[in-house]
């Protein structure tokens, strides 16, 4: 396996990961607290990641640690989890789908990658594949939650261009990185729930259990694997790898809940991978200070690894 199909493989299991949070959010959590469930996801992550690097932000990286958790988990997640609560099955998910198209025009403006007929052709693609796959008869339609999942897309898509156009600090690992978002998007979150839904809600064991889910493999390690992706792969690329978190959440839905997969909804799935996997295969590389010599990936492949066991240089 190339190094990038590895790097893809290995990405990709943040949004198969993610595609598991419209079941665990409706069968495992309390009801009506969008709020709170986005909290307990990205604080406890965070802090765990903290302490587990022992490193904090220096210098401008207060600020852009602030502005990217805001943006990638402290708006995404009430958001994310408001939509959830408010749509049926999967159809939160249609409406994330169109995140690919938010990210080509960001990236544009802010990174300089152009936007190719390639790369448009395969972001609908994907994004109609997906609406094959969810959006079925008599589904209800909630316009708060349809905006909700709007602007949770907006947000991370504006999350991954900057996160792109940054990169991280000198010596600091894409771990750290990561408990940096988490901790200062959860900070953003945690006055919100408390004004906004009042004291936290009487937990029971299987509520304990679907918040311990999110917030370890759902959250810390899938966006560290986020995170890592975006700093080796184009901005489009990474995005359309969204696409298999509607179809991990739809195949979850027939194999957990007997929701039906006619015949529609598997070509749905055909199309949105499909295009998934056109979206990897652009030969253009990122250009400008996020791109690695192979010296450069391979002295960063092995920091990562002493991170993820622990060790620190």
């Amino acid at each position: 396996m190339s190094r990038k199909a590895a790097v893809v493989a290995l990405t990709a299991l943040a949004p198969i990961s993610w595609g598991s949070t419209y079941f665990v959010t409706t069968e495992f959590l309390p009801p009506d607290r969008p709020l709170f469930t986005g909290l307990m996801r990205a604080l406890p992550a965070g802090l765990m990641l903290l302490a587990l690097t022992r490193k904090l932000p220096q210098g401008a990286w207060w600020w852009k640690s602030a502005v990217l958790g805001a943006l990638n988990i402290g708006a995404f997640f009430p958001l994310l989890f408001l939509a959830a609560y408010r749509l049926p099955g999967g159809i939160a998910a249609v409406v994330g789908s169109v995140g690919p198209l938010f990210v080509v025009g960001l990236a544009a403006l802010f990174l300089g990658e152009k936007p190719t007929a390639k790369t448009l052709l395969t972001a609908i693609a994907a994004a109609f594949g997906v609406s094959l796959v969810v959006l079925k008869a008599g589904a209800a339609f909630d316009t708060i939650g349809v905006l909700a999942g709007l602007l949770s897309s907006l947000s991370m898509s504006a999350g991954v261009v900057f996160t792109k156009r940054w990169g991280r600090p000198e010596g600091v690992g894409a771990l750290a990185l990561t408990g940096w978002q988490l901790t200062a998007g959860g900070l953003v979150i945690l006055p919100i729930a408390f004004l906004i839904e009042g004291a936290p809600p009487a937990l029971t064991g299987t509520n304990l259990a679907g918040y311990a889910y999110l917030a370890l493999g759902n959250t810390a390690i899938s966006y560290f694997l986020w995170f890592r992706g975006i700093e080796r792969l184009s901005a489009s690329s990474v995005t359309l790898l969204g696409p298999l978190s509607p179809i991990t959440a739809a195949i979850i839905g027939w194999a957990a809940l007997g929701q039906a997969l006619g015949p529609v909804q598997l070509l749905g799935m055909v199309i949105a991978f499909v295009a998934t996997l056109a979206g990897q295969l652009s030969p253009r590389t990122p250009k400008g200070p996020e791109s690695f010599s192979e010296t450069e990936k391979n002295g960063q492949e092995v920091s990562m690894d002493l991170e993820v066991s622990g060790v620190r240089r």
